[in-house]
């Protein structure tokens, strides 16, 4: 779900901003997006809900954070009012399964539709409640689909529109089999849409196996971090992380975003912050759905100034106005580093990510780099020895001098331009 503080994009004061009008969108959901201040369309918007009108197959590239609920919630309410047959979303995690709830809830209701959440974790009576109420439009992950279909709760044939939201993230979670064996119950004749941030091969598996003839938009080109985030690197042996830490969160005052690599590392983080005199909260796979819902609605609301999350919060998490984003861990797998960063700096905003790498990690920050296509400036704190970043002994580490990349960072950088930009050695 966008929200609309996030929806108003700065383009919105010139005469020149594109408008919701002119796509295709029938009257009565303009209505609605206008009293919900939804006025200029993200481009991904713009170039998908056309095409998506026409009832055509769309494949959808774009970072997260960039509308994409909306681009493909917007038809599909359109085209339901129109004709007979189920609309299905499948999300990769409870909190985009709900936040995508939340976002056809806002329009839905308008023309008569009940929506059915079936995510796992969760009771499945309340969502046998909601399946009886013969919902147009559900929202699952593939697991807790699944169940209900082999209880003979969802008709699968009755599915007349398909969207794979986050696919990427669906296949890295290593739901493929789950995906597979729901497509081969769905009817052939329906549309697809199929929106990522990036496009893997066994994606592209699936649009050829199951797509018809799809419309492909690309925003930006896959993997590609957004332009409005500030990125920095810190080159830090293991026992000096915490004490950084400090130092940065010292610096900053909004609400941030910690990841790291482990459950048990997101405990014990989450306690040395709180030890530390912050509020925050921690959300990963270990916590139930009512505590990941508490820590997230806190978040949200104020009461928790950190957020500590594994990559399971990488994507889906809706949440306005995050200052920073640090990566305590460098993630596992490259791509989740965009899908990380891009919590910040969203529709237009500006924002900030902070990395910690160890000095074993040149491979990793190297794969990040050319995902990204781009070099991480490296960065030391001017309130900390030189000795304790890696970055001060290149002839030691592999590391030497070179430039920041353009749109990350200008001048001297916000920690008083205490360290020389430097880089991992090619």
């Amino acid at each position: 779900m966008i929200h609309a503080a996030e929806q108003l994009h700065p383009r919105a004061a010139t005469q020149e901003a594109p408008s919701f009008y002119g796509l295709g969108i029938a009257p009565k959901i303009l209505e609605i997006l206008e009293k919900i201040k939804f006025r200029v369309p993200t481009p991904i918007q713009q170039k998908a809900i056309p095409p998506a009108i026409q009832g055509k197959d769309v494949i959808g590239v774009a970072q997260t954070g960039t509308g994409k609920t909306h681009a493909f919630a917007i038809p599909m309410v359109q085209l339901l009012a129109q004709k007979k047959g189920i609309g299905l979303v499948l999300a990769p995690t409870r909190e985009l399964a709900i936040q995508i709830n939340e976002a056809f809830n806002g329009i839905a209701p308008a023309f008569g539709m009940h929506t059915a959440c079936l995510i796992g974790g969760a009771p499945m009576e309340p969502q046998n409640q909601a399946l009886s109420r013969n919902p147009r439009i559900i929202i699952a992950t593939p697991g807790r689909l699944i169940d209900h279909i082999g209880q003979w709760h969802v008709m699968p044939e009755e599915v007349s529109m398909l969207v794979l939201d986050e696919a990427d993230r669906m296949l890295d979670m290593g739901f493929a089999p789950q995906i597979d064996r729901i497509l081969k119950v769905l009817p052939k004749n329906r549309q697809t849409m199929l929106f990522s941030a990036t496009i893997p091969e066994q994606i592209m598996r699936i649009a050829s196996q199951h797509m018809k003839l799809p419309v492909s938009i690309e925003i930006a080109p896959s993997g590609t971090a957004a332009e409005t985030v500030a990125q920095e690197l810190f080159i830090v042996k293991k026992d000096v992380k915490k004490k950084l830490l400090g130092k940065l969160l010292a610096q900053y005052h909004g609400a941030v975003l910690m990841f790291t690599r482990t459950k048990f590392g997101a405990r014990k983080l989450c306690q040395d912050l709180k030890h530390m005199g912050f509020r925050a909260a921690e959300i990963h796979s270990n916590r139930s759905l009512t505590q990941r819902r508490d820590a997230l609605d806190g978040f949200k609301a104020g009461r928790y100034r950190i957020l500590v999350a594994t990559d399971i919060a990488a994507r889906g998490i809706d949440v306005t106005g995050i200052e920073l984003v640090v990566n305590y861990d460098l993630p596992d797998d490259a791509e989740n580093y965009v899908h990380r960063i891009g919590r910040t700096g969203r529709a237009g905003h500006k924002g900030r990510a902070i990395s910690f790498a160890m000095p074993d990690q040149k491979e990793e920050v190297r794969s990040i780099e050319k995902l990204i296509r781009t070099t991480l400036p490296v960065s030391r704190h001017p309130d900390m020895p030189p000795e304790q970043f890696s970055d001060a002994a290149p002839q030691q580490h592999g590391y030497r001098p070179g430039q920041r990349s353009r749109g990350n960072s200008q001048g001297r950088n916000k920690h008083g331009g205490g360290g020389r930009p430097s880089r991992f050695h090619r």
